[in-house]
């Protein structure tokens, strides 16, 4: 968190840096981590440390750091890519190919508001001073960005739009691929993992199927958990490498039949109308 805020600051002042910027990516798609750890294990003990905290969410990561309570919290960890959550993979088709993975991010952020509206709803009902708290949270995030814009339009654009977009559209791929093709049914092969460095990188965000099962458990002891449970999951879903995963899967399976991934979903349930006709 200091380190992206500096290096935002640095940036804006003394100008662009390749090097510097490709960091300052990188650390950007480190803060939709962050806001998705934050939002089930608060980082602080204080409530005003973790109000401040979703504050610097907010601007940081280009949405109000709360939705992700409606959206996630409380809706795909409900369901787990089952019908009703906003966030399903095979909304649209049972394919799963580049076209999918890029026109995933922004047709799961329209059908995320709908969730947002009814909890904003219900809080405004519930309990008026937290709903305060999130209308706040869209009215800084506005003014961060306006004022951005106001003192120099091509800062704003390069140094707070695109990494508050890389972020988001990141985040929203990186749930794309852990969980298509995956059995939401299934208790263990429900979510693909990643095993490799991208867990240095990014709090552990790749031991996706012990995340679901532990929600409340914090990041730092996602491995050792998955080790445990790792020898229930099938090998397809428990991938070496985010990067080798999304070159095989996306471009060498256009042309490589071999590459490309099986839907365990459409296996279940060839499965279960088999067993219904017999």
């Amino acid at each position: 968190m200091a380190a992206t805020t500096t290096m935002f600051f640095a940036q804006w002042l003394w100008g662009f840096n390749a090097a510097i910027y490709i960091v300052y990516l990188y650390l950007s798609i480190a803060v939709t981590v962050i806001a998705h750890n934050h939002n089930h294990v608060p980082i602080w003990r204080g409530k005003k440390w973790n109000a401040a905290t979703d504050y610097w969410l907010t601007l940081f990561y280009g949405f109000p750091s709360f939705a992700w309570i409606p959206t996630h919290n409380m809706n795909h960890h409900a369901l787990n890519n089952r019908e009703g959550d906003y966030t399903i993979t095979y909304r649209l088709t049972e394919h799963n190919n580049l076209l999918m993975l890029l026109l995933y991010p922004t047709l799961s952020s329209y059908y995320q508001q709908k969730p947002i509206r009814d909890y904003l709803k219900r809080q405004w009902i519930e309990d008026r001073r937290y709903f305060w708290h999130c209308i706040s949270q869209y009215v800084l995030l506005a003014l961060w960005i306006a004022v951005a814009f106001v003192i120099d339009w091509k800062k704003a654009l390069i140094f707070v739009v695109i990494p508050q977009q890389v972020g988001l559209f990141s985040v929203l791929i990186f749930n794309y691929v852990q969980h298509v093709h995956a059995d939401e049914e299934s208790q263990w092969n429900h979510s693909r993992n990643f095993i490799g460095f991208l867990n240095k990188m990014l709090f552990n965000n790749g031991f996706h199927t012990v995340h679901h099962e532990k929600a409340g458990m914090h990041w730092s002891k996602a491995a050792e958990a998955h080790a445990k449970i790792a020898s229930n999951i099938s090998p397809d879903l428990q991938q070496p490498g985010f990067w080798s995963f999304i070159v095989k899967s996306y471009f060498l399976g256009m042309v490589l039949p071999r590459y490309r991934t099986h839907s365990m979903r459409l296996a279940r349930i060839a499965h279960q109308k088999q067993v219904t006709v017999s």
